[in-house]
């Protein structure tokens, strides 16, 4: 992971929250060929070693536009080749951010359209302003979505409906987003980074080995049938009671005081 990219930022805390912020405001923070390369570089390294880090949120420059989806204008008269190639960059990028062992936050500050919809079902949950919008666009463009989008939607909102929202391509309100379960919590504007904040640091306070064992299981459970799911769980449980944070955790609680947790 570099110190600084051109079209993202990174802002790191002390207390280990990450903020990566799609930094194109002026073209809606679309996702384009260099972006893709940032967002992999960055959820990849997270992956190997994540430092100091327990807790990331993403967002997007502005107010606006969490992000309008890929970078058209980018596309527009490039070859199959190179569609395909960068695709294939974008297909790693998502999969990189689905996988991150650290609990993922979007914060969404404006609209999510296509690939920033895509980008918000890759994170573990999400805030959002009550004005956002969102949609998954690709069939109206000849496409259809291909960052994960078919099969994270149906997960979170059903078969169904999930049909409804791919295959017309309309948008829809934060409102719906939130009765859905796309969003956890909607909020005014200005005040989403702080709902975001808030609720991270309240995950970094947590032991990091019990929180990513946790995120690992749930989402390891769902692609198992129950059986399976729980002797997973039993499995991932059985790894943090050697580890020392288990050990503080018992002893504060006795103690009467927070816990300090370093992560092994």
């Amino acid at each position: 992971m570099k110190d600084s990219y051109t079209s993202i930022t990174l802002d790191s805390t002390a207390d280990g929250i990450l903020t990566v912020t799609l930094n194109r405001p002026q073209v809606a923070n679309a996702l384009n060929t260099q972006m893709g390369h940032e967002l992999y570089d960055v959820f990849g390294a997270l992956a190997i070693d994540s430092g100091k880090t327990r807790c990331v949120v993403l967002t997007g420059a502005g107010e606006k536009a969490f992000c309008g989806g890929a970078d058209l204008k980018e596309r527009n008269g490039i070859s199959d080749e190179q569609w395909l190639a960068q695709h294939t960059l974008f297909e790693r990028m998502f999969r990189a951010m689905l996988d991150c062992p650290l609990p993922v936050i979007a914060a969404i500050n404006g609209a999510a359209f296509a690939g920033g919809l895509e980008m918000t079902l890759c994170c573990d949950f999400s805030y959002a302003v009550r004005s956002a919008r969102f949609a998954l666009t690709e069939v109206t463009l000849g496409i259809m979505p291909g960052g994960c989008g078919t099969q994270t939607l149906p997960r979170v909102v059903g078969e169904r409906r999930a049909k409804e929202i791919i295959l017309t391509g309309e948008p829809f309100t934060a409102e719906q987003a939130c009765e859905w379960g796309i969003v956890n919590r909607l909020c005014e504007p200005g005040e989403v980074l702080n709902l975001a904040y808030t609720v991270a640091r309240r995950i970094c306070g947590n032991a990091p080995l019990s929180v990513r064992q946790a995120k690992l299981t749930i989402h390891q459970g769902l692609q198992m049938d129950l059986k399976s799911g729980l002797l997973f769980e039993i499995e991932a449980y059985n790894r943090l009671v050697l580890t020392e944070d288990r050990r503080e955790g018992i002893r504060a609680f006795n103690e009467k005081r927070k816990p300090v947790y370093v992560g092994r």
